[in-house]
């Protein structure tokens, strides 16, 4: 299978080549951001740069484990600089290198060198590093792939099965991209995702978090995944906890949802007053980075099927760049504020509205709006999938996943 030509990010490596600034690519593991530094590189060879021009170091390789000391990793590039022209630095996974910051700092200040780094944690980019390096970075957040990059991908696919059969292969089959090549075999795409799961758990999560009861920290990862797209707080999943017969405080929960939140297998949406327009801190929603790591997880039964294709409404939003809030408001929730420069967008996601009562359900929060930021309901009817309500606009969830 050809590799996926992934144009929103290539761009973003473009627009900043040669720049006098440290491009910083996150993303959960096996997202694609080692085959995105690939593509990249591929392009600067075709451009006329030389071999010896490009340094690529991956930090889960054993071949570079003496250069997991800062110090060591500063000479060993240091020493493969060209003088004359422009050095390409790739470090892939740099979280494992422990005050990798000051290597890269001091790589930084000199004048032929461009630097692109990745890292399979939110974690690495607070803290020191942010302080060390602000205003020095620009940071790429990528997701595994959208619906859109799928179903491109599907090639003859797109003829033998209707768009919503499409959308339940994208659901089930993963997102991740390399699961592309596993041709739709559940047993090996349970077997990937399987790896990629206990590869975060125990290196993202146990380790960096010195977590030693990963049957409690399961159990909270299970729950918070079978409950994706509810208001959820550390209290309440504390609660849950004890009722099963596993007690458990709230603190230790809230470390729990942090070391998710910063291996990025979990994402959140902080809620929005609509009326005030403040945040409001407590009980957010957390959307799963990939809905067929879910179903690993808590299974098909249930499946929940609204709140997936919520989730994946979610994680559709950040890719086109949007910070993403839960509206709340006495007269009901909004599911989505989205927020860009030129203002906000207000979604309400549904499985379907073809019943009356549901239509009218959904449309009261958003009737209750009075601004004139754009308003549109997404659901997967086909039937009546078009329309407009007192300036609402309807429309079907999987076309509007494949718009650019």
């Amino acid at each position: 299978m050809n590799l996926i030509e992934r144009k929103e990010y290539l761009n973003f490596l473009e627009r900043n080549q040669g720049r006098q600034i440290i491009k910083v690519v996150t993303g959960a593991r096996r997202a694609g951001k080692s085959t995105l530094f690939s593509m990249f590189q591929n392009k600067l060879l075709k451009e006329g740069a030389q071999k010896e021009q490009i340094q690529t170091i991956n930090f889960e390789d054993i071949a570079f484990e003496d250069l997991l000391e800062y110090h060591a990793l500063y000479r060993h590039v240091s020493e493969r600089l060209i003088e004359d022209k422009c050095n390409y630095i790739f470090l892939d996974e740099i979280q494992h290198v422990p005050k990798f910051e000051k290597a890269v700092d001091s790589l930084f200040i000199k004048k032929n060198v461009d630097i692109y780094i990745t890292g399979s944690n939110a974690y690495m980019m607070s803290g020191e590093l942010a302080t060390l390096l602000s205003g020095r970075f620009v940071e790429l957040s990528i997701l595994p792939l959208s619906f859109k990059e799928f179903y491109t991908a599907q090639n003859e696919n797109q003829y033998k099965f209707t768009l919503r059969e499409l959308y339940e292969k994208y659901i089930t089959e993963s997102s991740f991209p390399y699961a592309l090549q596993l041709n739709g075999n559940q047993r090996d795409i349970m077997e990937y995702l399987s790896g990629i799961y206990h590869t975060v758990l125990l290196k993202d999560i146990m380790t960096r978090m010195r977590i030693n009861d990963p049957k409690m920290l399961e159990s909270v990862i299970k729950y918070v995944f079978a409950n994706i797209g509810n208001l959820m707080s550390s209290r309440k999943i504390a609660n849950a906890m004890t009722s099963q017969g596993r007690k458990i405080d709230v603190k230790t929960v809230e470390k729990y949802l942090q070391g998710l939140l910063d291996s990025l297998l979990l994402y959140s949406a902080d809620r929005f007053d609509i009326k005030s327009k403040e945040l409001l801190k407590f009980n957010p929603k957390y959307y799963v980075v990939d809905p067929a790591l879910r179903f690993l997880l808590v299974g098909k039964k249930g499946r929940d099927t609204g709140h997936i294709l919520e989730n994946v409404v979610y994680l559709e939003l950040l890719r086109r760049g949007y910070k993403v809030y839960v509206g709340s408001d006495t007269e009901g929730e909004v599911d989505f504020i989205a927020q860009s420069a030129s203002g906000l967008h207000y979604f309400q996601v549904s499985e379907t509205t073809l019943q009356t009562e549901t239509l009218e359900r959904e449309l009261k929060p958003l009737k209750k709006i009075r601004d004139s930021y754009p308003k549109t309901l997404l659901t997967l009817d086909e039937v009546g999938a078009e329309a407009d309500y007192e300036g609402i606009r309807k429309t079907n969830a999987l076309k509007w996943l494949l718009r650019d």
